[in-house]
Formats: C-alpha cells, structure tokens, sequence
C-alpha cells in the first residue's frame, strides 16, 4: 500500500522536478495529482512514463490525501497549507513562509531526520532554503567531528533560483548582446545579470545584510546548532542551474584536511571530488540533474585557528528543493507513517 500524493505548483521549475524524483526514486505513490493555479489548468506534466494533467489548486479537497508537495511561493501557502494541513494531508512545503515557526520542523534529512517527528503540531513541514540546504549537508558530518564555531560563506547561485523568469532573463540578455534588437533591460534582477555578477539576493536587511543571507544564519542555527555563528555574502550568478559555495569553517577542535576528506567521502548525500589538479573539482555545469551534493577544493586555513576552507556545489532545483522535500516525504514515511 502506497502514498495519495499531491503536487502543489506543478507547472513550475521545482514542481516538475518533484514529479520528476517522486518517479525516479520509486516513492511509493497510489495516486497522483498534479496542482496549479486556474490559468495552467489542464497542462501535461510527466510523472515517470504516465502523463497527468493538472487540476485547480483552488478547489482541490485534500481530504483523503496523504502528502502534498507545496512549490507555490509564500502567498499562495499561506492560503491553501492550513487547509490542506487541516483535512489531514500532511504539507511538505518548499517556500520559507514556515521555516521559522518554531511549531514547524525544519528538515534536511542527512541531518536532523529525527526533526520530522515533530509535524504533528501544525501538520506541516519546512523545506529549507537552497543555499542552505546544500551547506549544512557538507557543515553536518564535520561539526560532529570537530564541532563548528563559525562558518564564513560566500555563495554563486544559479538564475534559477529565481524561477523561470530569471532563467529568462539570463537567456534573453545574452542573445541580446549578439543579435541586434533584441536587447533586455533588467526586470527580474536589479542589474544586468548577462556577463556579470549582482551582490543582492532578496531585500536588504536594516543591518545591511540581504534576506538571503539572513536565511542562511537562521536557519543553519535551527537545523544544525543555535551556537553555531554564520555570515554569508550571497551572490547571482549567470548560471542557469547549479549553486556553488566557499565556505570558510573555524572548529574547537584541530581538523586535519585529509581526515575532513575521508569524513567527507563517507558522509550520506555527499561525492568528494577533489584532485589538485587541473578540472579535478566540480563546477555547477557537472552537478545538474545529480542528486549529491559536491565537495571539492578541502584544505587547511592556516589564517586562523584549527581552519580549513572548501567548495560546495549542488543542483539547487534537486537539492536545494525538489529533492530535499522528496527526502523528507521518505522520512516521514520511514519514522511516521509507515505505509508501502
């Protein structure tokens, strides 16, 4: 007996890779449906080798239903998450409206699995943001090693993580800078994002830091440690898939890099590639449509105290969304609901 399951957004970048890895790892669904707004209604999406059409999120009763993926934005959760919540499906939900309730889980599985247990509060669970969710998968096998102080961490993310419109965007101004007349002033972006880069993700802070960056220190507090100190440079890129990060960690502990690498090697979600050689590390064109998260680039930093630095690059629409709420649902399926 398998899982009633529901995709919320599913004519979008991260709906449509949840459907995609549902069908992949063989998560153990009875049936599926397939939710967007009024104006995609009736839009194919692939689920395996099965074709499903969408329906009307607005008026869907998820009474009966098991799981609902959410890939909705914020807005739209904060209208249809309690409801769906209320008639007994359980919301796991990509936004961040709720990854800093303290009545909602926050989850990466390959570090605080157990956390899942606590959805019964709301009947919600938070998938984290995807800069984050790629760092404290690397950060986790380490600190409790070594146990982390600080982490100082500059991040290259992908236009994706803006949606579809910053993907276009990205696509429309390079073309733009070959084929007369056809030029594109920044609308999704704050700058050109064609050939450049722009230090700004999200709102700025009254502390001068961006909501991006906040995130990234909140909620590596709430999954991993509260002691843990964060500060992060969040940056977009012009890469359409694939988010990279430097991370700088300081440890109690002295951690040699050589024991880091094999740490590394056998930690779950993890692929250590790392060779001081010429392209023997993994850039965001690699890791697109893989499930790991890449280290590469370990070394010591003899700057500061029991240091060492490292370079972290991941499938933002997979990990960094899609495939960490897949996760979750199997978690949750493992330790909670315990059905197929």
């Amino acid at each position: 007996m398998g899982y009633r399951v529901v995709v919320a957004g599913a004519t979008g970048n991260v709906g449509r890779e949840m459907l995609n890895i549902l069908a992949e790892r063989e998560f153990p669904v009875d049936e599926i449906a397939a939710l967007a707004s009024r104006k995609s209604l009736g839009t194919a999406c692939s689920f395996g080798d099965k074709t499903v059409m969408t329906k009307d999120l607005d008026t869907f009763d998820f009474t009966g239903w098991d799981i609902a993926l959410f890939a909705i934005g914020s807005e739209a959760t904060a209208k249809y998450a309690p409801r769906a919540a209320k008639a007994g499906c359980v919301v796991i939900d990509n936004s961040s409206l709720y990854r800093y309730d303290p009545d909602v889980p926050l989850v990466v599985p390959e570090v605080n699995a157990e956390a899942v247990e606590g959805y019964a509060k709301k009947n919600i669970i938070a998938n984290p943001n995807c800069s984050t969710a790629q760092m404290v998968v690397a950060l986790k096998p380490l600190h409790d090693r070594a146990t982390i102080k600080r982490v100082v961490v500059s991040t290259y993310q992908s236009v994706s993580g803006a949606g579809k419109d910053g993907m276009d965007e990205l696509w429309d101004q390079t073309k733009g800078m070959y084929v007369p007349g056809q030029e594109r002033e920044a609308a999704k972006f704050t700058k050109q994002i064609a050939f450049n880069v722009i230090p700004h993700i999200d709102k700025f802070m009254d502390d001068g830091s961006t909501k991006e960056e906040w995130k990234m220190v909140a909620e590596t507090k709430k999954i991993m440690d509260t002691r843990i100190k964060v500060t992060a440079t969040c940056v977009r890129v012009p890469v359409f898939v694939g988010h990279s990060e430097a991370i700088n960690i300081e440890f109690e502990e002295f951690l040699d890099e050589d024991e880091a690498r094999e740490i590394l090697r056998i930690a779950p979600g993890i692929l250590v590639v790392d060779k001081r050689e010429d392209g023997g590390y993994v850039t965001p064109v690699e890791c697109v449509g893989d499930y790991a998260t890449f280290i590469s680039r370990i070394r010591q930093d003899s700057t500061i105290e029991n240091g060492l630095n490292l370079w972290c690059v991941s499938d933002n629409l997979r990990k960094g969304a899609a495939l960490n709420a897949v996760q979750i649902a199997e978690t949750l399926g493992n330790r909670v609901l315990k059905k197929g």
